[in-house]
């Protein structure tokens, strides 16, 4: 039996006379293991005999420290700058700093926390000879982008269930989904109910033999007896026929969960990546924290989500360490409250000064959420005892589709200061 192993190599130190943040002692170092009771268990858990996507499971990680020189605004540094540009700012006061998780790299165009829901999905579906796969999302949707994606790369079709309008020019995401895999466009009152919406047209793609399966279903293929033909053989198994998997929008299902105190800061879509890492973090029994910025629903909605998966991942793989009703994401709200996929003013300017001064590119729907609240826990006094760590989870081609609506943030003139 053969462990797998995730190595994360820390960025050089930050240049003088910046005070250098604590190194990262457990993630430079980390290796997968299996909670004690696994090795006393006679039938180790499933999440040991897993197969995964990713050749490689690492991620560079980026020292940012960041000065005040006035009430306003925010400057920021990464490791590369000299210290002439360090000592620019006359009234800053020293300089705190997190680290970044650049998982935006993992892929050029599977990256973030796709890259990571899909490390878990896709050898799944593989294995049971999947044909093609359904999900849906909106038209500047990571998820169906980085499914269709994946799906060309290993042979499968995927069927991509797009709500509302076709833009009048494809771009970024929207783009990469018509090119790689097959586009609908869905009325929103039929979007609505996505359950019903998707195998519908999972029922069409497969024709006359019932051949439909959902991705959590996959799971437990092996002892359900819906997956056999009346001969006993497995369904996947017979024939030369079409073999549906319906993956859940954002990609929100159980398979895809997977001594120094770490806030680990994360934007929250679906909610699904920040539960996958507080489970993670459970599992190995670190004295970690996930720190997940709300997006899209209330906080009511994020922890009914939390609970459905926390239970499905306890009834797959066990986790009896865990109470039914013990919370294991901290929700925040984002810095700026507003409906989801608003854009506020002043926030794609920021995003363009963080990435002229660090390299790093961020999306003001999601990333941009999560910097905001690195920026004030390393900030703050009540944190001063752990170590912040953001988790960069991709999104910047949604930037493309954001330059369609707001143009003239995009204009040559420089950014402006973003107050915080």
């Amino acid at each position: 039996m053969s462990l797998r192993r995730v190595t994360i190599t820390v960025a050089a130190p930050l240049p003088p006379p910046l005070q250098t943040p604590p190194q990262l002692p457990i993630l430079s170092r980390l290796r997968v293991a299996p909670c004690r009771r696994c090795y006393s268990n006679p039938k180790p858990s499933p999440l040991l005999r897993r197969q995964w996507m990713l050749s490689s499971p690492s991620a560079p990680i980026h020292a940012i420290s960041f000065t005040k020189p006035s009430t306003s605004s925010f400057t920021y540094y990464s490791n590369g700058l000299s210290v002439s540009h360090l000592r620019s700012a006359e009234e800053a006061k020293p300089s705190s700093s997190f680290y970044l998780i650049r998982d935006d790299l993992l892929h050029p165009l599977v990256n973030g926390n796709k890259a990571r829901k899909l490390d878990a999905i896709i050898p799944l579906i593989l294995r049971h000879a999947a044909t093609d796969l359904i999900t849906c999302g909106g038209a500047q949707s990571a998820h169906t982008a980085a499914l269709a994606v994946c799906c060309a790369e290993r042979g499968m079709r995927a069927h991509l269930l797009l709500r509302g309008e076709q833009p009048a020019v494809p771009t970024g995401y929207n783009l990469v989904s018509l090119m790689y895999g097959s586009v609908s466009y869905v009325p929103r009152s039929v979007y609505a109910n996505r359950n019903e919406m998707l195998m519908k047209h999972a029922e069409l793609v497969a024709g006359d033999q019932v051949n439909v399966v959902w991705a959590d279903d996959i799971l437990n293929l092996e002892n359900d007896e819906l997956s056999l033909n009346d001969n006993g053989t497995p369904l996947w198994k017979v024939g030369n026929v079409r073999r549906v998997v319906i993956v859940n929008e954002g990609a929100g299902s159980v398979a895809a969960l997977l001594d120094q105190k770490i806030a680990l800061v994360v934007d929250a879509g679906t909610g699904t990546t920040a539960v996958g890492l507080a489970l993670g973090i459970a599992y190995l029994g670190l004295p970690w924290k996930v720190v997940a910025v709300m997006l899209a629903d209330t906080k009511e909605k994020y922890e009914e989500c939390e609970k459905c998966l926390v239970s499905d991942f306890k009834r797959v793989y066990g986790l009896e360490s865990l109470e039914d009703d013990e919370g294991i994401v901290q929700w925040v709200e984002r810095l700026h409250p507003r409906r989801f996929g608003k854009v506020l003013d002043g926030e794609i300017d920021l995003c363009r000064q963080i990435a002229q001064q660090t390299g790093v590119p961020l999306d003001p729907i999601y990333t941009l959420a999560a910097w905001e609240q690195a920026v004030l826990f390393a900030d703050s006094e009540d944190e001063k005892d752990s170590l912040v760590v953001m988790l960069h989870t991709g999104g910047t081609l949604g930037l493309f589709g954001l330059a369609q609506r707001y143009a003239s943030d995009f204009s040559s003139s420089g950014p402006n200061r973003h107050a915080l």
